[in-house]
C-alpha cells in the first residue's frame, strides 16, 4: 500500500471510484478529463489541498480529500475539512480508508489545525461507526448544507 497525494494522471481512477462508488447521481455528461488532470495537478501543489490516495496493484483504489482553511478563531489556527471518502468495493476493509484518514490527521497536526470537520451523506450505521471508530464524533455539530 502506498499513500500520497494523487497526481493528474490518476484522474481515470479516481473517476471509477467517484461515480461507481462515492456518488448517488453520477453526472451524466461527459467528462474533460484534461479539467480532472488540471485540477489533480493544481492539488498536487497546494500546501492547503490534499486528494490523498492509496496506490495498490499500479491503481488508485481508496481517497479522501481534505482541505485546510485559515481560520481568526482559535488563537489564529486553521482547521481542516475532509470529504469524498471513498474505497473501491474490491479493496474495502483492508484499512485503506483509515490509513488515509489518520494521514489526513497527521497532516492537519503539521498545519497545527485545532480540528478536522468530516462531512458524509451517508446514513448508514456501518459508515458513521467507521467513522467513529476513526476518532470522529458524530452529531457533535450540526452541518447545513445548501446547494448551489
Amino acid at each position: 500500500m502506498i499513500i500520497r497525494k494523487a497526481k493528474s494522471t490518476d484522474a481515470l481512477d479516481l473517476k471509477v471510484l467517484y461515480f461507481e462508488y462515492l456518488t448517488k447521481f453520477p453526472p451524466k455528461e461527459k467528462q474533460d478529463m484534461f479539467l480532472w488532470e488540471t485540477l489533480l495537478d493544481k492539488f498536487e501543489r497546494d500546501e492547503n489541498m490534499y486528494l490523498l490516495v492509496v496506490e495498490e496493484e499500479g491503481k488508485v483504489v481508496s481517497s479522501v480529500q481534505m482541505a485546510i482553511i485559515e481560520s481568526l478563531t482559535h488563537n489564529i489556527r486553521p482547521f481542516a475539512v475532509v470529504e469524498n471518502v471513498v474505497t473501491h468495493i474490491n479493496y474495502r476493509n483492508k484499512g485503506y480508508a483509515s490509513a488515509l484518514l489518520e494521514q489526513a490527521s497527521e497532516i492537519a497536526k503539521e498545519h497545527r489545525c485545532y480540528k478536522i470537520f468530516l462531512e458524509t451523506g451517508s446514513n448508514k450505521e456501518s459508515t458513521l461507526n467507521f467513522y467513529r471508530n476513526n476518532g470522529f464524533a458524530i452529531d457533535e455539530k450540526h452541518s447545513c448544507l445548501k446547494y448551489l
